[in-house]
């Protein structure tokens, strides 16, 4: 049989998918009935099942929702609205492939059903499958162009694949058709300002506001608008007002500082920002929005317009001496980031990152000596950082210190035992000082550790191919290393050369080419190259190789001019 009652369920479950409803089944209400236990049981047909489902949703039972409906679509295989009443319910469960196949059964009879088209096109976007999604929702607005929500899916996907002109369309038939759709206008104000159109964005914005004054967020693109053409007073005016709504709005406190100083008001920014300096001392949220909305999206000239005004009111603020420096860095003021970041206090969360990028900084200004004495002055104010003493090895390392290198790895693996990176730079530590099984030892340790550690699996695995050992093994590392990293040009050097070693030239020399286009200046994978080319008789590439390879700065070159004298001969 055919059920035939009423649909407004179903409408309601449909609209709650459009409209981000927080339950579905609402339209149902459980009582307790006064003659319970006198009344007989209702016949078991498809509409009592229905019917149970809907209580157990009610109850937030799904699972037994699910089991019930089942029985009933067995009742009645051929019913429409109960497959969409099932499809909602499997949505409930995330279970998206099996409501898709009941609504393409729908949708095969009904391909009309506007219900049906509005949950085909939700799951799919759910999916991820953008395209038949727009197709879905584009239809239903054909068939019916009355469910305002249905725009702003639509436009939502073709502003997902980045399609303005067609976004565009689709909010301009929202607004005409709903003029009343504050969405659409502030949809129709990003898409005009992102192809640069101001004045129709600020058109669209102020019609925004005009239907809904408490939107924030128009309000923060209208005065960016402002900005943009250069009307700050007017900006800042925008930015007062939603302080007026909220006084205690940190962007806007931080966009009118900002606004302030562009003015060269510096007395007003000095007011604002010290005052939300002195607010960052006890409110994190100050420091979390700076970081979302200025240095992460690397706006380092704004930040620091920011940053600089909120350390009046907080001279001392480890918080923001560390966000000071991230800035100035990232400004290529790098003398000066340092300096800030020496600032930063032990007990700051901060601390060991401003340690660290302070010592990079160093290091990036070839001051090596300078960024050892700076670590080792870290290690005296918080001795029980392995961290420190893994950074501080590495810079040993590069001063061909490899002594004390040694000593401070070690050092840090008495503070941490587990700690894969300290092994990993003691086991290269190692290999330049020719104490192979030593290196071999410490990079199964890091593989003990970390056993999908792509740096690891690859220096182990080149080790063995470079002595001419354990060579299947060694490929096998190789491999895992290069699934963790594909396209890494070393990586791929090394398992050329594990073919190297195998005698198998003709499978080293593709992958070698390839590592050599990767990595076109490092000279060890063109001197690599050059002995696959001299292996195959290929005499003059082989020679090109050498040569790039000397050029490139290898620091054996005597072994390589060797090679040389040996092809020519």
């Amino acid at each position: 049989m055919v059920l035939t009652f009423y649909k407004t369920s179903v409408f309601l479950l449909v609209m709650t998918l459009v409209s981000g409803c927080a339950f579905i089944g609402c339209g149902f209400h459980e009582t307790n009935h006064p003659y319970e236990g006198v009344i007989q049981e209702p016949p078991v047909n498809a509409y009592y099942l229905y019917a149970k489902a809907h209580l157990k949703i009610i109850r937030k039972d799904v699972d037994q929702a699910i089991e019930i409906m089942q029985q009933a679509l067995v009742l009645d295989p051929e019913s429409v609205y109960l497959k969409k009443e099932m499809a909602v319910f499997w949505l409930l469960e995330k279970n998206h492939e099996n409501a898709l196949h009941l609504i393409d059964e729908v949708l095969t009879v009904q391909p009309d059903d506007v219900e049906a088209l509005i949950l085909s096109g939700r799951i799919r976007q759910s999916l991820d499958r953008k395209e038949p999604a727009i197709d879905a929702y584009s239809k239903a607005i054909t068939l019916d162009p009355s469910k305002e929500n249905l725009y702003l899916q639509l436009g939502r996907l073709y502003l997902d694949q980045q399609d303005w002109d067609k976004a565009e369309s689709v909010y301009e038939q929202l607004v005409e058709r709903f003029p009343g759709s504050y969405a659409g206008y502030f949809f129709l104000g990003r898409i005009s300002a992102t192809n640069g159109e101001n004045k129709k964005a600020i058109s669209y914005f102020e019609k925004t506001l005009e239907l809904e004054p408490q939107l924030v967020e128009s309000r923060f693109e209208l005065a960016l608008l402002y900005e943009a053409d250069g009307d700050y007073k007017k900006a800042a005016t925008v930015y007062n007002e939603v302080l007026k709504q909220n006084h205690k709005n940190i962007q806007a406190r931080m966009a009118l500082g900002k606004n302030y100083y562009l003015q060269k008001m510096y007395a007003e920014a000095d007011q604002v920002l010290s005052a939300l300096g002195r607010m960052s001392l006890s409110d994190p949220m100050v420091i979390r929005t700076l970081v979302r909305d200025y240095i992460d999206v690397r706006n380092f000239e704004d930040a620091g317009i920011i940053v600089e005004g909120m350390l009046s009111g907080a001279p001392n603020s480890s918080d923001l001496l560390y966000l000071s420096g991230i800035t100035l860095d990232g400004l290529g003021e790098q003398k000066e980031a340092i300096d800030q970041f020496k600032k930063v206090e032990p007990d700051s969360r901060f601390f060991q990152n401003a340690v660290i990028h302070a010592a990079l900084l160093h290091q990036e200004l070839d001051q090596n000596k300078a960024a050892i004495a700076f670590l080792l002055q870290a290690i005296e104010k918080d001795p029980q950082d392995p961290e420190f003493r893994l950074y501080l090895g590495s810079f040993y390392e590069q001063v061909e210190d490899y002594e004390n290198a040694e000593k401070e790895l070690r050092a840090g693996l008495e503070l941490d035992q587990k700690h894969a990176r300290l092994y990993f730079r003691l086991g290269v530590i190692y290999d330049k000082q020719g104490l192979k099984d030593d290196s071999i030892a410490a990079m199964q340790k890091v593989l003990v550790l970390d056993p999908e550690n792509a740096n690891a699996l690859n220096y182990l695995g080149y080790t063995y191919a470079d002595m001419g050992i354990k060579l299947d093994e060694a490929e096998k590392m190789i491999r895992r290393a290069l699934e963790k990293k594909p396209g890494d040009g070393y990586i791929t050097d090394s398992l050329a050369w594990v073919y190297y070693k195998k005698e198998q030239y003709d499978k080293a020399l593709p992958l070698l080419e390839l590592a050599a286009s990767l990595v076109p200046d490092d000279p060890i994978v063109k001197e690599h190259l050059g002995d696959v080319y001299s292996k195959l008789g290929m005499k003059q590439k082989a020679l090109q190789s050498y040569q790039q390879s000397i050029e490139s700065g290898n620091t054996d070159k005597a072994s390589v001019i060797k090679k040389i004298r040996l092809l020519k001969q």
